[in-house]
């Protein structure tokens, strides 16, 4: 039998786009001959699915596997060709067991995930076969998990169109309290599913971002202020022109100075002294929320709870742990959406034809 050399895998692979696992086996199985393991792969279907590799995948569906102790999450997506594939049947197992599967074996990479074994065969083997059969390109795009140590918990959500998805984690003071908090974390992935959050505190902020940021803000509060001049509606007034954008911002000289800033107005507006404890909290909370805007935008503790808007979510998260009696905090999520960041082909029917024609 001659000998399989790299080269010769590299070369079936670059003609027909087939995996490298599935090149190698057929010219083992064809004994070295180049046009044979290429016929090979047609007659398993492999040469099919490599005809649609170059083919976009920008639509999909994302997947959520919780583990039956709420101590593992795994989020993936994986993309089609088209929307009406992402309802198939077939599809949606795909998707189901391919999420379960890179669970199970703890996978943090794509290449770990096509380099393994599922049902009996290679992954690349039983995606391609699963191309062929649907008869489009499928791309398993990404995927992550999350693990919760000691008085940890996870949970998950899935928006009911599949296409977008979301895991989240948080630690707690004991095991009660964590359990306490699971249906709490389902509502916190509602929230960061139709929200978007970037990150989950200004603390994971860049200082130079920020200030970048806010430089945008206040020109783009500055240009809406001249329309409302020009408009004239009373029932639009300026916008206050904030100093910061973010709480990463605040400084504790900066806060104390706003505090300063208070009682001198306070005194100058001859509230008593002895009231002043009971205005100076909410004032400073305010001067906080006028001068953390990014932080509402950006970050999931600083954004308004979608089932309580008067409240932050650090806000709400604070109220939990007394409910809770014990500590709570949530210390990672990740929010996927599918064909976010794919620029999607443009074609209309007829110039779609004529490729294919071509």
């Amino acid at each position: 039998m001659a000998e399989i050399t790299a080269q010769m895998v590299k070369e079936l692979r670059e003609s027909t786009g087939a995996g490298m696992m599935d090149c190698k086996n057929a010219l083992t199985e064809c004994a070295g001959d180049f046009e044979k393991a290429v016929q090979y792969l047609r007659e398993k279907g492999l040469g099919k699915a490599a005809k649609k590799a170059d083919r976009l995948a920008a639509e999909g569906l994302v997947s959520v596997k919780i583990s039956e102790d709420y101590k593992t999450a795994t989020l993936s997506e994986i993309n089609s060709e088209t929307d009406f594939v992402a309802k198939n049947e077939q599809f949606i197992r795909l998707t189901q067991d391919t999420t379960a599967h890179i669970q199970s074996k703890g996978f943090v990479t794509t290449e770990e995930l096509h380099s393994s074994t599922i049902n009996g065969v290679s992954f690349e083997e039983y995606l391609n076969s699963q191309i062929a059969t649907i008869g489009e390109n499928l791309v398993v795009r990404r995927f992550a998990t999350l693990k919760a140590g000691a008085n940890g918990i996870l949970n998950g959500y899935i928006h009911t169109n599949g296409r977008v998805g979301v895991i989240i984690a948080a630690t707690a003071s004991s095991e009660d309290v964590a359990k306490k908090g699971l249906d709490f974390l389902k509502q916190l992935c509602m929230h960061i599913a139709a929200m978007k959050p970037s990150y989950l505190s200004y603390k994971d902020l860049d200082l130079e971002f920020v200030e970048n940021e806010y430089k945008a803000l206040v020109a783009e509060l500055e240009k809406d202020n001249e329309e409302r001049k020009r408009l004239k509606d009373p029932n639009k007034p300026p916008h206050k022109i904030p100093k910061f954008a973010s709480r990463k911002q605040l400084t504790e000289a900066i806060l104390k100075q706003a505090e300063e800033d208070i009682k001198a107005e306070l005194k100058a507006q001859n509230k008593p002294e002895k009231i002043w404890a009971n205005i100076i909290p909410g004032k400073l909370n305010a001067f906080i929320a006028d001068n953390s805007q990014l932080d509402s935008k950006l970050t999931l503790l600083g954004q308004f709870f979608v089932l309580d808007d008067k409240k932050t979510i650090e806000q709400v998260i604070k109220e939990k742990q007394k409910e809770f009696g014990g500590e709570f905090e949530i210390v990672e999520f990740v929010r996927f959406e599918v064909g976010e960041g794919l620029e999607k082909k443009s074609e209309d029917f007829a110039a779609e034809v004529a490729a294919q024609m071509s």
